[in-house]
């Protein structure tokens, strides 16, 4: 087939890029980067933890979403329409997937936590290819060792964030980190459509910080 040639070497290329990336950005334009130490994970590259008390909590207040402008976004090509329909997305996610702990309120008030969101990139599906590569035969075997691994599938997209969580009433920082998502590397329904991973990514995202806070 006169496609699998240049699958072949868009593959190599995507590997070798993923090989050969750099450190994630910082965000230095974030009042918070300055608290952030390295960690040793992919998905959460910087982070800062106060003991907290997490069971002490039962309601929370979370801002609406901001969108990072500073020059070390990771936003890349990506449009601004679809820079806010992402940002509306991230807080629906995380609205719905932390009521199930917590009571959502506008009020400050003993026991209420405050959290904090900033989109600070995201990166789409590459059209048709992303899906093609979750089936063909020089795709399935890459993907199938990444999916394994936990890590990123190819021709993939992925979002990118920053994380605050303060007690409300005395506004301490207890949580903070930058993170990015993306779905696991065989998940073929988060290939359709250009931000499908990147919405897969915060709903991840969203379950992730919820397992912190219990």
């Amino acid at each position: 087939m006169a496609t699998r040639p240049l699958l072949l070497a868009l593959l190599a290329c995507s590997a070798l890029t993923a090989c050969a990336s750099r450190p994630p950005d910082r965000y230095n334009d974030l009042p918070i980067t300055a608290r952030l130490q390295p960690t040793s994970s992919d998905t959460m590259p910087f982070a800062y933890d106060e003991p907290a008390h997490w069971r002490d909590y039962s309601a929370i207040i979370i801002e609406p979403v901001a969108i990072y402008a500073g020059a070390d976004h990771q936003f890349g090509d990506l449009s601004a329409s679809d820079q806010r329909e992402l940002a509306s997305a991230m807080d629906h996610e995380f609205r719905q997937t932390l009521r199930s702990r917590f009571r959502l309120t506008d009020t400050s008030q003993p026991g209420a936590l405050r959290l904090r969101l900033t989109l600070t990139g995201a990166k789409g599906n590459t059209a048709v290819v992303s899906t093609v590569t979750r089936f063909d035969l020089v795709g399935l075997p890459y993907n199938a060792v990444q999916a394994l691994r936990g890590k990123e599938g190819i021709f993939m997209g992925s979002v990118s964030y920053s994380v605050e969580v303060y007690d409300a009433m005395s506004n301490r920082l207890l949580k903070a980190y930058q993170a990015r998502q993306y779905p696991n590397a065989m998940n073929v329904g988060a290939t359709f459509g250009s931000l499908g991973a990147a919405r897969t990514g915060l709903d991840k995202g969203a379950h992730e910080l919820l397992a912190e806070l219990q």
